[in-house]
């Protein structure tokens, strides 16, 4: 049987690497949207790479941008996919209040060309979307498929976009198109500026004596925390089915910004309260106070369920962060400089 070959945005981010590593694992021939930068930008997926002239490879890397529509039709009649993974985005929701356009730009428009580059191409292209809890904003808990939207975000509009122009291609043109309404799903491999990685990366080098306070914005904000690893093997099931459709994945239980902080420096030995300070600089023009998925479809009808609890989350995440702070002391120490943005 021919090897199934899927084309996946945002390979370089936290999801990306984990969905690359799944469909490796399946066999799959996988190829990856990558913006061209100065500096390299694959650290997540170094540990997969393969010299391409090894006729061994199955990983494959394509400059292009989300922005540029043109480049992304001729990806997509270049490698000729059977599945594509939409996670590219401006996924940080306090940047997309000082960023508005280029969030637009790229999260709702970007959706849109990819769209419209599957549809070009005339082939039976499965299409996933990464749409977000966001969307839902200030909408009562527990959300699931029939919530409706109330964003509170440039970020989550611009999801919404995104989400209604996937249905409407499935629906107006026959796509086989679905959308992955993820909740929060964190790891090791999480973006340092997003709140939970913040928090493991501060607590770990508190421990090491690198660093006193960590400044947070809303302690009371609760969301639903899952694995992340966990959450890409939902966005492939939903391309295995007969019919597409749009699932809501999440673990159904809800945990705040405080419990998280208190949860990892717990670990350590440590009273969160003698280290962490809030600044009104990290709260959000329009808060988002409660955020609790409902994935009863998702466990209905892709057998999907989330393996790695909220504390095996939060543990996962302080090994990886003190053996880094680990590492950094040995630098110092040896009287090396480093650097914190």
């Amino acid at each position: 049987m021919a090897r199934k070959r899927a084309l996946v945005t945002g390979i370089t981010g936290q999801d990306g690497s984990y969905l690359a590593e799944f469909l490796l694992a399946k066999g799959y021939e996988v190829h990856g949207l990558i913006r061209r930068a100065s500096t390299f930008t694959t650290e997540r997926i170094d540990h997969l790479y393969v010299d391409p002239h090894e006729r061994s490879t199955r990983l494959r890397l394509h400059y292009g941008d989300l922005t540029d529509g043109n480049s992304l039709a001729g990806l997509v009649q270049s490698v000729r996919p059977d599945e594509v993974y939409n996670l590219g985005a401006q996924s940080h929701v306090k940047v997309s209040f000082l960023n508005p356009l280029y969030t637009a730009e790229v999260d709702a428009l970007g959706t849109l060309r990819i769209l419209e580059a599957v549809r070009q191409s005339g082939r039976p292209i499965r299409f996933y979307q990464a749409s977000s809890s966001e969307m839902f904003g200030i909408a009562p808990p527990p959300q699931g498929e029939n919530t409706p939207f109330h964003p509170r975000s440039p970020y989550g509009c611009a999801k919404v976009f995104g989400f209604w122009q996937t249905v409407n291609y499935r629906e107006a043109y026959g796509l086989f198109a679905c959308n992955g309404i993820l909740f929060n799903h964190e790891s090791p491999r999480r973006g340092e500026t997003f709140v939970t990685r913040k928090i493991t990366r501060a607590a770990t080098r508190i421990k090491l004596g690198l660093q006193k306070k960590v400044y947070l914005g809303n302690l009371d904000a609760r969301r639903d925390w899952g694995f992340a690893g966990d959450y890409v093997e939902a966005m492939w099931l939903m391309l295995q089915r007969k019919r597409p459709d749009d699932f809501v994945i999440a673990t159904g239980q809800t945990r705040s910004v405080r419990e998280f902080a208190e949860a990892a420096f717990g670990l350590l030995d440590l009273d969160w309260r003698d280290h962490v300070r809030t600044d009104r600089r990290y709260l959000r023009p329009a808060e988002v106070d409660h955020l609790e998925g409902n994935a009863a479809k998702a466990r209905r009808l892709l057998k999907w369920r989330p393996r790695v609890s909220f504390q095996g989350l939060v543990r996962m995440m302080v090994e990886a962060d003190l053996e880094l702070a680990r590492q950094e002391r040995l630098l110092r120490d040896a009287g090396h400089r480093t650097s914190r943005r």
